[in-house]
């Protein structure tokens, strides 16, 4: 089985936003890595989707949900300033339906170290990049490989 974790794509600088930062949407660049993102995902099939309930969040799986019919999820436990075991364990459970979860620099880092204390093998640093995304392999619910994929656009 398979998880997919993705960082938020570009949203542009948060000292540039006027307003509340949980509103903050993507910047073109942003669209293009979402769309990006979609293309690659959509060949895996995801059948569920969850998100910070952040607008850059919810906007970076919005071109994957409209691929592969689905809804994105709002869900507050991959927020900023979320608990990583509370997102940890959100994100175990994603393995039986090949989930996808959107995130943000916060929270990547310490679930892709808990990943790896759980077991989890990668070919490299535990890189977190606006727009990038992560492919957990799984085997009985126990993360086994890690692959990192740079962001697309």
């Amino acid at each position: 089985m398979t998880i997919f974790l993705t960082r938020h794509a570009h949203a542009g600088k948060r000292a540039t936003w006027d307003g509340d930062d949980r509103l903050r949407p993507l910047s073109d660049r942003g669209l293009a890595q979402a769309e990006a993102l979609a293309v690659l995902l959509d060949a895996e099939s995801p059948r569920r989707l969850v998100s910070s309930p952040f607008v850059r969040c919810m906007q970076s799986l919005e071109p994957l949900a409209a691929r592969v019919e689905l809804t994105v999820e709002a869900e507050p436990r991959l927020a900023e300033g979320a608990d990583p075991a509370d997102a940890l364990a959100l994100l175990l459970d994603l393995d039986a339906v090949d989930g996808v979860a959107c995130s943000h620099g916060d929270l990547i880092p310490p679930l892709l170290r808990a990943l790896r204390d759980l077991g989890m093998e990668t070919s490299g640093p535990l890189l977190d990049q606006k727009g990038s995304l992560w492919v957990i392999e799984t085997v009985a619910g126990v993360p086994v490989r890690g692959h990192y994929h740079p962001p697309r656009a």
